[in-house]
């Protein structure tokens, strides 16, 4: 296991506690301004996947995702999540979601192949988002767009935490 590296004379200015209502304070913002920006709705991640369904990325093909039989389904299996990237592109169809609309999540998963660094662990904890788009849509004017407002969003959520 890699060791984490925390630099000399380092002191958090925040306790525990402070830091724990800050990550809070920051999520919970952050998602509702990057959600009015973008035009997202929030759905609930999964956190176990079907192995059989294919939803599951394996990221670059060399991580094996933590498996297990599930009775329910036969003595299948299911996997723990990796990556949501083929699960929220299959979710905009099943839920209908319209052109120009999206989808975020907070996604919670395992990845045991990780190497471990100061911003990589074994356990994962990131937002997701994907957007339908039409033909038309997908140009490098909408892409700018979107990291135009989701840099709005930052910047809203800064505010928010230096108050």
């Amino acid at each position: 296991m890699q060791k984490v590296i925390v630099p000399k004379d380092y002191k958090s200015p925040l306790d525990i506690w402070e830091t724990e209502r800050a990550i809070k304070l920051i999520k919970d913002t952050f998602q509702l301004a990057l959600a009015g920006e973008l035009r997202l709705r929030r759905i609930t991640a999964p956190i176990v996947l079907e192995a059989r369904t294919g939803l599951n990325d394996d990221l670059n093909g060399k991580e094996a995702p933590v498996s297990f039989p599930v009775k329910i389904l036969g003595g299948d299996k299911a996997e723990i999540v990796q990556s949501l990237a083929k699960w929220k592109r299959y979710a905009l169809g099943k839920f209908g979601i319209q052109t120009g609309m999206g989808i975020y999540t907070d996604m919670n998963a395992l990845r045991p192949d990780e190497d471990i660094s100061n911003i990589h662990s074994v356990y994962v904890d990131q937002w997701d988002w994907e957007k339908e788009l039409s033909k038309e849509q997908r140009t490098p004017e909408t892409l700018v767009e979107a990291v135009d407002r989701i840099y709005k969003a930052l910047k809203r959520t800064e505010i928010v935490l230096c108050e």
